[in-house]
């Protein structure tokens, strides 16, 4: 009798240190798989603050905070006349005013745009500036030569790009520091309806 007792206790023993055991196993098996869904996916995360990077550059501080020629106030408008809002523009849209450009501006599905401030227009000699105005063809081409069909992400800036003149411009740089040439992006990624602009502080020549 007494080994009868002994075969029991010795098997419930063995009973319950094997549910212990797989009770163990299950709880850390859940463990795991918490951590692991709980784990965050860094590259989800690059990829969204990526596409929320707003405006950059030192440029940027002189764009009006508030009305139609501010950052939020471009956005609702297509590129011409969220431009023509910006008091830092004033040369350029004349420039474009003087090509007939702004309804093909508008119109376009998906455009880059350099802009060059009115300090940058001012860079060029006035006697220059003022040939260029009057002359409707050159003007075009030079004004054609500062966008790029589609909207480019910072991320993707730098590089060759063909311009709507059909030559092409060379960006370099990364981050928030780029260079088109000779001039530098002041204020970039700024959107409007249609179009992501970047505004430089040199005229680019073809």
């Amino acid at each position: 009798m007494n080994r009868s007792i002994h075969r029991r206790s010795a098997a419930t023993a063995a009973a319950v240190v094997l549910a212990f055991g797989l009770t163990a196993c299950s709880s850390s098996g859940d463990d795991a798989s918490s951590e692991a869904s709980s784990t965050p996916d860094t590259s989800e995360m690059t990829e969204d603050t990526e596409m929320a990077m707003g405006p950059f550059g030192p440029g940027c501080a002189a764009v009006p905070t508030s009305g139609e020629g501010s950052v939020e106030g471009m956005a609702d408008d297509p590129v011409a006349t969220a431009a023509s809002n910006n008091p830092l523009l004033k040369t350029l849209v004349k420039a474009v005013t003087a090509a007939d450009l702004g309804d093909t501006l508008n119109g376009a599905p998906a455009l880059t745009v350099f802009a060059p401030t009115d300090d940058a227009f001012a860079k060029v000699p006035a006697a220059d500036l003022d040939a260029l105005l009057a002359d409707k063809d050159q003007l075009t081409t030079v004004l054609t030569h500062h966008v790029v069909e589609g909207e480019i992400a910072p991320e993707d800036l730098a590089g060759e790009h063909e311009t709507l003149a059909g030559d092409t411009i060379t960006v370099e740089g990364s981050g928030e520091e780029f260079m088109v040439g000779e001039a530098s992006v002041i204020c970039g990624n700024v959107p409007t309806a249609n179009a992501t602009v970047y505004v430089v502080d040199s005229v680019l020549m073809p």
